[in-house]
């Protein structure tokens, strides 16, 4: 095995959304985790989120990466019209994004992420939060949660190679 295959791959994993949950193990093998929000302001255009989500996957990708490959949570039903929204520009804009890099993406079930975690394919909220508190994270919020989960599950079942 050579260097370069002993180094750890930078891998990104998003519970996307309005506040997007991130979690990213990097070259060195550290691993940070936090979200963004990528609500719109008062004056922004249509579009604007979905630019400003891309320009901070690219702000990602200069300062944590080159990312190797993206997991994201694979969600099939929304509660509300407006989030199934947000969600399709958020995955358009992210697979077209990793598309343009040759980067390799894929989305995991909501309940395969669920299960890994706590053992349970329609765990709530908050024993996602427990779950990732008890790996010796601090979320601030489930979404961080979920893609704490993401990132582990990405690991520990595929060595995080999409």
């Amino acid at each position: 095995m050579t260097q370069s295959e002993n180094t750890p791959r930078c891998i990104l994993a998003l519970d996307l959304g309005t506040t997007t949950g991130w979690a990213i193990r990097g070259y060195d093998g550290l691993i940070t985790t936090g979200t963004a929000s990528f609500r719109p302001g008062r004056y922004d255009g249509g579009g604007m989120r979905y630019l400003r989500f891309t320009n901070w996957l690219t702000e990602l990708d200069r300062l944590s990466g080159p990312i190797a490959a993206i997991w994201f949570e694979e969600v099939r039903r929304h509660a509300g019209t407006d989030a199934a929204h947000v969600y399709g520009g958020l995955i358009a804009s992210l697979t077209a994004w990793a598309e343009l890099r040759g980067i390799p993406y894929q989305g995991v079930p909501v309940g395969t992420i669920k299960r890994h975690a706590t053992g349970h394919g329609n765990a709530p909220k908050q024993a996602m939060i427990a779950a990732a508190r008890a790996r010796g994270y601090s979320p601030a919020d489930d979404n961080e949660a979920d893609a704490i989960a993401i990132l582990h599950w990405a690991l520990e079942t595929w060595g995080g190679v999409a």
